[in-house]
């Protein structure tokens, strides 16, 4: 549509955004409710994910206020540099890499390291409009950008879509839609707070992801921090109606490779439940060990690549199906990033 009239969507999204109006006929959504994989049980509405369909063209012209947004972020002190997602420069791999940076460099200075790896609970559908706008207002946020997210979060309505439910919209008045381009950015914003600045310590964060990283004389002395951090953290995000999942809480204590004690075995205390030190913990899709070993990181990629690997043969069997160069140009194109994801933080080790 675009080749064939390029003056078309600049003609209807620049009054929008003049004016920041977001179409109330593209407030009326539909949400499809998803089973969470893994859970013990669905009794409960933790157990499920709403994603919501949106227009087209609503998408367009929420991507376009993301892209002016984000180009403030920086400048208005909205996002905080160890914070990730939602911005360029800013992947999976740039969170991994500052982390394992921070924590070597605590290593060569003498002191015990360890992280403690938190989930923001519910995430984008805690977020709060009015502070979200005070926020961006205090922060001297362009006005028709401060309008547009206010016209976007207001008077939405939504129809949740699963077996058996009512055939009839119902208001939305918190949170973020998941499944808009300007979600995750309206989050980063909105939980930026959380970073708080405390004696050598690191807080990286990847959207809802957190990692808390102390380091002290002793690993005793971390864990005692680390309480003391959580306590911090859930007393600052209480009034931006943030709370944080306990039970997906994880703790490792890092080494060096070269470290000859025996490892750790110190655990750490959380609103009375108990989280014992892991060896090995998945985080942003990376495998991290107590050394940064790659090695269970890239066996686990090279298992995954290699379960893609059979449908692919299937596709072409002896004598008949896809051509073979046809065959080729699919497995590069679906295990490459498979088996080369986290190459960017580490070099991937020979398997054998």
């Amino acid at each position: 549509m675009h080749c064939l009239k390029p003056s078309l969507l600049p003609s209807l999204l620049d009054p929008l955004l003049a004016h920041g109006l977001h179409p109330p006929s593209h407030k009326k959504v539909l949400g499809i409710v998803l089973h969470k994989p893994g859970k013990p049980s669905y009794d409960s509405s933790s157990s499920f994910r709403v994603i919501v369909l949106l227009r087209m063209l609503s998408k367009i012209l929420e991507r376009v206020v993301t892209s002016c947004l984000s180009a403030q972020a920086t400048t208005c002190s909205l996002i905080h540099p160890l914070q990730c997602g939602s911005l360029p420069g800013r992947s999976t791999s740039d969170a991994a890499l500052v982390l394992q940076h921070n924590v070597e460099s605590f290593h060569r200075l003498g002191y015990k390291v360890s992280t403690l790896f938190l989930d923001v609970k519910g995430g984008f559908d805690n977020v709060q409009s009015p502070s979200l706008l005070s926020l961006l207002r205090r922060n001297g946020v362009s006005p028709y950008l401060v309008q547009c997210v206010d016209s976007f979060l207001r008077d939405r309505t939504c129809l949740l879509t699963f077996q058996g439910s009512p055939r009839s919209f119902a208001p939305v008045s918190v949170g973020v839609p998941q499944g808009s381009p300007i979600s995750p950015l309206l989050f980063v914003i909105y939980v930026s707070s959380l970073h708080l600045d405390i004696p050598r310590s690191l807080i990286v964060s990847y959207v809802n992801d957190f990692a808390v990283t102390i380091a002290s004389p002793s690993y005793r002395t971390n864990v005692r921090l680390l309480q003391k951090s959580f306590s911090l953290l859930k007393r600052k995000a209480s009034p931006i109606n943030i709370s944080f999942s306990v039970p997906k809480t994880e703790l490792i204590h890092w080494r060096t490779a070269r470290s000859n004690e025996p490892p750790c075995s110190l655990l750490v205390q959380l609103e009375d439940q108990r989280f014992y030190l892991q060896t090995r913990l998945k985080w942003l899709g990376f495998i991290l060990t107590p050394s940064f070993d790659p090695r269970s990181h890239f066996s686990r990629r090279y298992t995954l690549a290699n379960a893609m690997l059979a449908p692919i043969r299937r596709l072409s069997p002896p004598g008949m199906g896809l051509p073979l160069h046809v065959c080729l140009s699919l497995a590069r194109s679906l295990l490459a990033p498979i088996l080369l994801y986290g190459s960017a933080v580490w070099s991937p080790p020979q398997l054998s």
